[in-house]
């Protein structure tokens, strides 16, 4: 009779054994080495025909540094053609569902190999005995993977949640590729491992092939998850006890989205005391969305691009063509509540109103006038020419970015004097604080500088620096074409992709035709294996293409959804936020200071610069760039 989807002819004990290797029999006995024989095709084909079949969406992770990490800068498209480097599927879709649950069973838990293979035997019994159906494969040193294909696609949640009651059942599985949404990511059959093999199947490859067509019927899991209920009850329980609300600054402007709602649209979890239901969280999302201002089609494209897919998974209990219909009910809904539960706000100053004038202490230059910007577009042509000094050391990409910043606010203020903290710069160049501390002390300090110190920090007011143009290319940078667009440090989304692909993009940008390798090099200054390596980044993320006649930018492709997509955008905005609080800390600590000696700190008073990192100025370059960003 039929079992699992199999006719077995009873061919006895030999065929048996061939059969449980195929996923439709539990195994007869452990294996102590933890390894199974396996059949060996070509990786290539390995590759090509199970990957796809596993992976939660066509994309594909690889490490740069032999299996230790898998980066999302190093994803791309997942093709047939098998990496040559350890690469990983990614196990969740854009709309937050997978595929296949992937259990991961790893040899360097506690008991090694004997520990996984009797922890993979007491999992394949398990999934027999309830109809499931399953590929497995197993790695060189010894670690397993089980991979249970889904006819309807789990909402990450659930899938997270069943892994998690299975790995408290056997100690070798780990959960934590099911336990990310965005990042989650498993190794497939044909894959190169990081010892140097590869993950070969412990089947073949006809078998294999059946068990991710014909995959397991909702019926068929539910009696899985049926089986669990304590288990999943455990877990829930556990997560209720360690789980901890986040806080959220109360100073966040009503047109930015918190952190705490940001992590329920792009990561799916939320706290359960806070929230009893997945509907109650998803509720809170679009509230916050609205109170935001924006507009239904904002929130679908990001379910839609997978920038949301912790939202959009949310909507996995309803069929895919009823999906839209509830997410557009749930927003007049939304649109409602905000209307009847918004009070008129008081006036005050937000991070949309106009700086403070960051040019004064009588620099003599006109705020904003035709002169300073003049001025400004000449400096940039200064920097384009002395940008050559800081390509032969790895610190000079980030100087190269904190001059950007530093015009960049310039720019911005209309004044070559700039007042902003160390904080903003970091904001603006993706640089911590102290390292761009660091850079504008070694700046300042060369040379024929393109900065000048011109006031230290006081009070509430970060140091000043003036834009200058060096003597001896004065003539050259005022002669020379102005370039054309904005002056940009580092958009958010590199801070993902890299430095160098940001230049890379820039040289691209400013190109009104296409580029070859050698032009891109050559305007850049970046060695021609990391400019050929920034360019497939690009590529990967649809950001550049080559044509017959060179690269090129692909204009449709928005910086600024790739930025989404990264979760770049939540980490500007927690970095915004937390110097925010860093400042009020700063400014309670002197109004101390003036309540006992009335006067601000001089420079080279005793007083805690190591705990605030220099004095964060009022209005900073911080508040343009969480605007710029939401």
């Amino acid at each position: 009779m039929p079992i699992a989807g199999f006719c077995l002819p009873s061919l006895g004990r030999n065929t048996a054994i061939v059969q449980q290797r195929h996923g439709v029999l539990p195994p007869l006995s452990p294996n102590p080495s933890g390894r199974v024989a396996a059949w060996d095709p070509e990786d290539e084909t390995l590759w090509s025909a199970l990957a796809p079949q596993i992976a939660g969406q066509p994309r594909v992770r690889i490490s740069r540094d032999g299996g230790k990490n898998y980066p999302q800068r190093y994803e791309r498209d997942l093709t047939g053609q098998r990496p040559t480097q350890p690469a990983a599927v990614l196990i969740y879709g854009r709309d937050g569902l997978c595929r296949t649950l992937c259990l991961d069973f790893d040899s360097s838990a506690s008991g090694g190999e004997a520990r996984v293979a009797a922890d993979v035997r007491e999992t394949t019994i398990w999934l027999y005995e309830h109809g499931a159906r399953w590929v497995e494969d197993h790695s060189p040193n010894g670690g397993r993977h089980i991979y249970v294909p889904l006819s309807e696609p789990m909402p990450f949640l659930q899938a997270r949640d069943i892994v998690e009651a299975l790995a408290s059942r056997y100690s070798s599985l780990d959960p934590t590729p099911h336990q990310n949404l965005r990042h989650g990511c498993i190794r497939t059959p044909g894959a190169t491992h990081k010892s140097g093999g590869r993950q070969q199947l412990a089947m073949s490859l006809s078998m294999a092939l059946d068990v991710v067509t014909k995959r397991n019927t909702q019926a068929t899991v539910s009696k899985l998850i049926e089986t669990l209920t304590v288990d999943l009850a455990a877990v829930a329980a556990q997560r209720a006890t360690t789980e901890k609300t986040v806080t959220v600054d109360p100073s966040v402007p009503p047109e930015t989205i918190s952190r705490r709602i940001m992590t329920i649209a792009t990561h799916g979890t939320y706290d359960t005391s806070r929230y009893e239901s997945p509907s109650e969280a998803r509720q809170a999302v679009l509230v916050a969305a609205v109170a935001a201002g924006m507009q239904l089609t904002d929130v679908q494209r990001r379910t839609q691009q997978g920038s949301w897919p912790g939202l959009a998974q949310f909507y996995s209990r309803y069929s895919p063509g009823q999906r839209a219909a509830s997410l557009r009910r749930d927003w007049l809904k939304a649109s409602k509540f905000v209307a009847n539960n918004t009070a008129e706000a008081p006036v005050r100053k937000t991070n949309t109103s106009g700086p403070s004038s960051q040019g004064g202490w009588g620099n003599g230059f006109e705020l904003g006038s035709s002169q300073e910007h003049q001025f400004l577009r000449s400096w940039r042509s200064a920097l384009a020419l002395s940008e050559k000094r800081y390509q032969s050391s790895r610190s000079g990409l980030g100087r190269r970015l904190v001059l950007r910043a530093l015009g960049a606010a310039a720019h911005m203020t209309g004044s070559r004097v700039i007042e902003f903290g160390v904080r903003s710069l970091a904001v603006s160049s993706g640089i911590e604080p102290t390292t761009v501390a660091a850079h504008l002390r070694a700046l300042r300090s060369e040379s024929d500088p393109l900065i000048r110190h011109v006031g230290e920090a006081r009070g509430v007011h970060g140091d000043q620096y003036e834009l200058v143009i060096p003597a001896h290319l004065q003539e050259s940078a005022t002669k020379r074409s102005w370039p054309a667009g904005k002056l940009h440090s580092l958009r958010p989304a590199f801070r993902e992709l890299g430095a160098a692909a940001a230049f890379v993009y820039e040289a691209l940008e400013s190109n009104a035709n296409t580029a070859s390798v050698s032009d891109v090099v050559r305007e850049t200054g970046l060695s021609r294996s990391a400019v050929h390596d920034a360019l497939e980044v690009l590529a990967a993320w649809s950001l550049a293409e080559r044509t017959a006649t060179g690269w090129t930018i692909r204009k449709e492709t928005s910086l600024n959804a790739v930025a989404e997509v990264l979760g770049v955008l939540e980490m500007v905005i927690e970095q915004v936020l937390r110097y925010k609080q860093q400042r009020v800390l700063w400014r309670e600590w002197l109004a101390q200071r003036l309540t006992l000696f009335s006067s601000f700190p001089a420079p080279d008073d005793d007083y805690p610069w190591e705990q605030f990192c220099g004095p964060p100025d009022d209005w900073t370059l911080s508040d343009l760039a969480l605007r710029a960003a939401s």
